[in-house]
């Protein structure tokens, strides 16, 4: 099995809270109309909704990254600390440019 480098690590941890902004508010919006309900309403809330989650996802839970802040933090590891906080900017990151692009297609908060 091959290891992942840091940069690949970083790009996917972007990626996953991307799609998970974006695929979970554009299906959610479909289930919305499927179901006679504001469709961008509901997708712009699903977005706003959903940023936690997709951090989460995309670090691949908090438990392990609890664990390597505790270590560079009581260990005095710098480079462990700054390699997760490096993780957790980019799952922010990507978190916030996907919901900024369901924001721009919504319009942002449609009423009606």
């Amino acid at each position: 099995m091959l290891q992942e480098t840091f940069f690949f690590s970083i790009f996917k941890a972007f990626f996953i809270a991307f799609g998970v902004i974006v695929g979970g508010s554009i299906l959610g919006g479909f289930a919305a109309f499927m179901t006679n309900k504001p469709m961008l309403t509901e997708t712009y809330e699903l977005s706003a909704n959903l940023r936690i989650w997709a951090i989460i996802a995309a670090i691949g839970g908090t438990f392990d990254t609890v664990y390597s802040l505790e270590k560079g933090l009581m260990d005095g590891d710098t480079k462990v600390l700054f390699k997760q906080f490096l993780f957790i900017l980019s799952a922010l990151w990507g978190a916030q440019v996907g919901f900024s692009l369901i924001t721009w297609l919504t319009q942002g908060e449609i009423k009606g």
